[in-house]
């Protein structure tokens, strides 16, 4: 097997592409050796790193090759091994990126996505939701027992999205078809959610949206990216997008558009927003830059509209594990619905944010029809806190009169569910059919109407309740 693998490994050296052999005098000469193997382990991943920029631009005399990034450092990470002569770390992080994208690394640390995983964990809130969406619920003679999900059932739901904390257990000897090499054992691997916690103490993970080995700006600029995590009913944005009028031009036509020019220039490489345009990307227009390019995604953004109870301003800090209710818990709100404002954005920010998000607006739209629209987005923040005001007044007058209880979690009893559902569901889809103008995704389509249905049904419940324990 291996004298196989060894002729297999000399005829891919020899017959290679003749511009590829042209480019190995500008790859390092450890970054060949990777390549001479992994063609032959991972060729999927060569391929993808062969068509990337990085195999094409060349920096300090060389092109970004394997061991530019996998062993830059390998005192910093703690799964770096010994491999084949070299020290190796397996997980490219944030820190590891910074080496040439440090404002694009700077500005992604300000930001909630990279504390997906910690704001998720630490918030004693949000750590029993996510006990109670994936915890195993068994049947018993006394009735339904919940017990604890594990770590895989959580790297399988919530942690893909958020990040895991990946840690490094130790050695494990494998075959492969260079034969046996022992690898670094992980906990919490595989995984590249946007807040994930790396082995070198850094947050994130850029392949979340430029996946590697090619780390695509075209992939990155493309909804269809985004929609990985922001497609379900918590977060319905791009559920939203696809039926709206942005939406529709983008399937229509992207076929047309070019998603790798740098400047990228409304009108000649795309003509309506996508997710990336509002959100992220530079947005050029008339040889004028009218928005820069950001990874901070709050920078356009005065609310936080969804995966809380009530929407509120923007938190000042990514991490919102700081923030403190009257209640001491970490919730931007109370949960009666006045905003913890010592934490959160001030008028004049909001205003300043929203001025830079309507100044892309404005490019294809006249200012009353954007001021109409933000109108509405306004109203609809407005109506959504309103219904979910009452779904816990509800709530908590069934807490109060003992037909249901907090001691045993706050999402483990019906009505404490159908509570969840009207905020989570079907108030977040409310706000993002306004704000992103897919309207029919905020009426009929987990919209006003599940919403309104979703606080009469808590209400007939909490009757019944009452009836049959009193």
């Amino acid at each position: 097997m291996r004298l196989l693998s060894l002729l297999i490994l000399t005829f891919y050296f020899f017959f290679i592409s003749s511009s590829y052999l042209k480019a190995q005098e500008k790859i390092s000469a450890t970054s060949q050796i990777c390549l001479s193997c992994h063609q032959i382990a991972t060729p999927g991943i060569v391929f993808d790193w062969k068509k990337s920029k990085h195999a094409k631009v060349v920096k300090n005399g060389q092109v970004i090759g394997c061991a530019e990034c996998h062993t830059l450092e390998p005192e910093k990470h703690k799964d770096t091994f010994h491999h084949n002569g070299y020290k190796v770390h397996t997980v490219v992080t944030p820190s590891d990126c910074a080496k040439c994208h440090l404002n694009e690394v700077k500005e992604y640390s300000q930001n909630i996505k990279a504390y997906a995983y910690i704001n998720l964990v630490s918030n004693p809130v949000y750590k029993q939701l996510m006990e109670a969406v994936n915890g195993i619920y068994l049947m018993t003679e006394r009735g339904i027992k919940s017990e604890s999900a594990t770590q895989l059932s959580h790297q399988d739901s919530c942690f893909y999205c958020h990040g895991s904390k990946i840690e490094v257990k130790g050695l494990k000897t494998r075959d492969t078809v260079m034969g046996p090499m022992s690898f670094p054992e992980f906990a919490g691997w595989s995984n590249t959610g946007v807040g994930r916690i790396n082995p070198d103490g850094s947050k994130g993970s850029c392949s979340a949206c430029h996946p590697r080995h090619s780390f695509s700006i075209e992939v990155a600029r493309k909804p269809e990216t985004c929609a990985t995590c922001h497609k379900g009913k918590d977060v319905p944005a791009y559920k939203v997008y696809t039926v709206s009028k942005h939406g529709v031009i983008y399937y229509s036509l992207k076929d047309k558009w070019n998603f790798v020019n740098k400047p990228w220039k409304l009108g000649e490489d795309y003509l309506t927003p996508t997710c990336a345009v509002c959100h992220i990307s530079e947005v050029y227009v008339n040889d004028k830059i009218v928005a820069k390019r950001t990874h901070q995604m709050s920078d356009r953004l005065a609310y936080r509209l969804f995966g809380l109870i009530y929407a509120t301003p923007h938190p000042k800090s990514p991490d919102t594990t700081i923030i403190k209710n009257k209640a001491g818990l970490p919730l931007p709100s109370e949960l009666t619905g006045e905003p913890v404002k010592e934490f959160l954005i001030d008028e004049k920010e909001k205003a300043q944010r929203l001025s830079q998000m309507k100044t892309i607006c404005l490019l294809c739209h006249s200012n009353s029809w954007v001021e109409e629209h933000f109108a509405r987005l306004e109203e609809a923040i407005k109506t959504t806190n309103a219904m979910t005001l009452s779904a816990t007044q509800i709530l908590l007058n069934a807490w109060q009169r003992g037909i249901a209880s907090q001691t045993n979690g706050l999402f483990n009893e019906p009505i404490e569910k159908m509570w969840v559902e009207s905020w989570l569901f079907y108030s977040n889809s409310v706000r993002f059919a306004s704000a992103m103008a897919g309207v029919d995704n905020g009426v009929f389509e987990e919209g006003r109407w599940q919403l309104a249905m979703n606080i009469t049904k808590m209400y007939d419940w909490f009757k019944f309740l009452l009836n049959v324990t009193h």
